[in-house]
């Protein structure tokens, strides 16, 4: 009876326990209930403040947006018209000067003066090579001019006339070359080589330099030659160290083939395999195109540039089969062929090309291409993918001519009168000499072994990574990477050799945007018109100096190029030498097919670069990471007032947000954890950038960036709008 009492009395204080512990819950739950209401209560008048305060600032920047509008026009207009007025005062002024020159050269905007100087040139007999290197310097000054022309007429017949006079020099020049290599030739007997009983001598100037070897003793032990002023060398075969043969190698510090090939023939799209992350492939769209696979099926081919170029003597008279080479060696080459009428005979093409092995068993690439069927696709070079750099090597053997005879005190040659004849290489059953009184036997005068070629780097450009090489494709009239083998790179004596099949034109070739994409950039003045834009590159830091309307290239890279660093020259002169020498952070209307950025809006991009350009001389702007998070319809970065000299200090930049309507200084900073476009409080908004900066600018800061020179705002515009570091970093 009392176990039962007792039970009841600790239910019941259960129970009480129970009830009091729920009473603390529903005590506890009204008070959070009531601080989640004080707070919500608090948030919704915070928002209603802040949203007021934002209709008070848009309305503010409303009723001033015409003003502002008005006076960054009215700014820009002034500037553009002012630069406008210094160029043609400059181009009358040149005009005058080169009229008060007399010195016989044409002006390249009258074709009829054009066409008369090339028609007395064409006519001068004179055939020595240091007055036809001289002439053909002339002709290249004015092939420059007249590129400058095509670059700037819009008129549909004047840049006909003006493409045509650029192809009619070109091959002129290209015919004078062949004239005085010519008259070398004839008088290789006279200038025989005592050591080797040969004729090799170089010619050189700014713009070409030629080496020329005859071949007068036909030593069968003759391998190959170093022309040692020049560093260029060659090697050759059994067959053609017994023939009567002269080589040239004759470097052209200019790229007239890719030029052509650019002029003359339309461009196809491909897809590209670099992306801003490196990794996977960005598909674009690309202009179809049909190629022949080894089978003679077609196959669409989005991988490869139909670019041609002028024609040279000598074509491809085998399909070109190469060997894989490693990236670190160089470039991977790939085995290609021509179209064929059948299935046998391609594959009887390739085993010639690539020989069969002594236990009489193909190799592995034809064995894979009986088994799988593989159609190969042409490696043509996409020239928007690709830069030639260093100008083209014009690689070239021919007929040695009939040499001058002395006899009692005359000389007797026989006339041809079709002028340098070339040798034909590869053949079949090419023949010794019949003097020697013996010939090849049946593999070797069945065979055509490659040809060695040996090139120093020019010392006018810089490979940002291993180069690559690229030959002449006279039937397609294109660059082709294909038929390169054995290539070698000695990055320290900056040498490659590698080995042909043919002799044919060949450049060294870089990717465009190897640099791509930026990995920052800073715009910083100095003092009045002079600022320094510094790019930090994929591979390669470049400083670029701004003082007036000159521009200047430094780095602190020592390999940096002598004839560029420290030289003073106009914006687009030193844009077009940096690319030339293979420093490239210039962009074009192709470049987002290369390298994946963030898409912006191209009409804010540019605004903001005029208006940076405006602030120049008293403001920083630099690169910023929310940029990319930010949207296509915004644009972000760092800015701040700098009239002091040396570096910004770090704590001194602050974020603004860029937008087509207004623009606004950002409560968050380039460390946050995550982007807000929250505007910072105390700031207001602007319809324009610059109104917007010049809210937290001095006084001075402000006079300074009124008396900058319309020049100089103009020159870094361009450097900007040349490089869009808004879009490419």
């Amino acid at each position: 009876m009392a176990s039962k009492k007792g039970k009841a009395k600790v239910a019941k204080a259960d129970k009480a326990k129970l009830q009091k512990e729920e009473e603390e819950k529903r005590l506890q739950e009204e008070e959070e209930a009531k601080l989640q209401a004080e707070r919500d209560e608090q948030n919704r008048q915070e928002r209603e403040e802040k949203e007021k305060v934002l209709q008070e600032l848009e309305l503010k920047d409303v009723g001033r947006r015409e003003n502002e509008l008005d006076e960054l026009r009215h700014l820009l207009e002034e500037n553009h018209n002012a630069v406008l007025r210094w160029k043609s005062e400059e181009t009358e002024k040149a005009k005058w000067e080169s009229y008060m020159r007399c010195d016989g050269t044409p002006d390249p905007s009258v074709h009829q003066e054009v066409n008369t100087y090339m028609s007395l040139w064409r006519e001068d007999p004179d055939v020595n090579v240091t007055k036809v290197l001289q002439q053909c310097t002339c002709a290249l000054q004015l092939i420059e001019k007249l590129e400058e022309l095509h670059r700037e007429t819009s008129n549909l017949l004047d840049i006909q006339k003006n493409q045509e006079a650029i192809t009619n020099l070109q091959e002129l020049i290209h015919l004078k070359h062949n004239l005085a290599t010519e008259e070398i030739l004839k008088e290789a007997s006279v200038n025989i080589d005592t050591e080797t009983g040969n004729m090799q001598t170089v010619v050189k100037d700014e713009q070409v330099t030629l080496c020329l070897w005859a071949n007068l003793k036909k030593n069968p032990r003759f391998k190959g030659l170093i022309f040692d002023k020049v560093n260029l060398g060659f090697e050759i075969p059994k067959q053609l160290a017994v023939s009567s043969i002269a080589v040239r190698i004759l470097h052209t510090r200019y790229d007239h083939l890719s030029l052509l090939a650019r002029m003359e023939h339309t461009r196809m799209h491909t897809s590209s395999s670099r992306s801003l992350a490196g990794g996977e492939v960005a598909p674009f769209d690309i202009t179809e195109e049909k190629m022949t696979s080894v089978a003679g099926e077609e196959v669409e081919d989005d991988s490869v540039q139909q670019i041609p170029g002028n024609e040279e003597e000598q074509s491809d008279s085998k399909p070109a089969g190469g060997k894989s080479v490693s990236r670190t060696s160089l470039h991977s080459t790939q085995t290609s062929v021509h179209s064929a009428e059948s299935r046998q005979s391609q594959i009887q093409t390739q085993i010639e090309a690539l020989n069969v092995s002594e236990d009489g068993e193909l190799s592995s690439s034809l064995s894979h291409l009986i088994t799988t069927e593989t159609s190969f696709k042409i490696h043509a070079v996409d020239l928007m993918q690709y830069t030639p750099l260093g100008g083209v090597f014009y690689y070239n053997v021919f007929h040695l001519p009939p040499q001058a005879q002395h006899v009692n005190g005359w000389t007797i040659r026989q006339i041809l009168h079709g002028g340098l004849e070339v040798f034909p290489y590869p053949q079949k059953g090419l023949q010794m000499n019949d003097s020697l009184g013996s010939r090849l036997d049946d593999t070797e005068s069945l065979s055509s072994p490659p040809l060695g070629v040996s090139v120093t780097i020019p010392d006018d450009v810089m490979f940002l990574e291993n180069p690559q090489v690229g030959r002449w494709d006279a039937a397609g009239k294109q660059w082709r990477m294909d038929g390169i083998t054995e290539v070698l790179y000695d990055e320290a004596a900056a040498k490659i050799t590698f080995k042909m099949e043919c002799f044919l034109p060949f450049v060294l070739m870089q990717d465009t945007y190897a640099n791509f994409p930026f990995q920052s950039w800073e715009l910083k003045p100095l003092r009045q018109d002079s600022a320094v834009f510094t790019v930090k590159g994929a591979l390669m830091n470049v400083s670029i100096t701004v003082q007036g309307n000159r521009c200047m290239l430094q780095t602190q890279e020592e390999r940096c190029l002598s004839h560029l660093a420290e030289k003073w020259m106009s914006c687009t002169a030193l844009q077009r030498a940096m690319q030339n020498s293979g420093i490239n952070i210039f962009v074009n209307e192709f470049t987002e097919k290369y390298v994946r950025t963030h898409c912006k809006d191209p009409l804010m991009e540019h605004s903001a670069y005029e208006q940076m350009a405006l602030l120049s001389s008293s403001c920083a702007f630099t690169w910023s990471k929310w940029n990319a998070k930010c949207g296509p319809e915004h644009l972000v970065m760092q800015a701040c007032e700098h009239i002091a000299p040396g570096p910004v200090p770090s704590g001194y930049w602050r974020l603004y947000l860029l937008g087509a309507q207004r623009s606004q200084k950002l409560g968050m900073s380039e460390d946050s954890e995550t982007f807000s476009p929250d505007h910072c409080p105390g700031t207001e908004f602007h319809s324009t950038f610059i109104h917007m900066l010049q809210d937290h600018m001095s006084a001075e800061g402000i006079a300074q960036t009124r008396k900058s020179h319309n020049l100089f705002i103009d020159t870094v515009q361009s450097l900007l709008c040349a490089t869009r570091p808004l879009l490419f970093a």
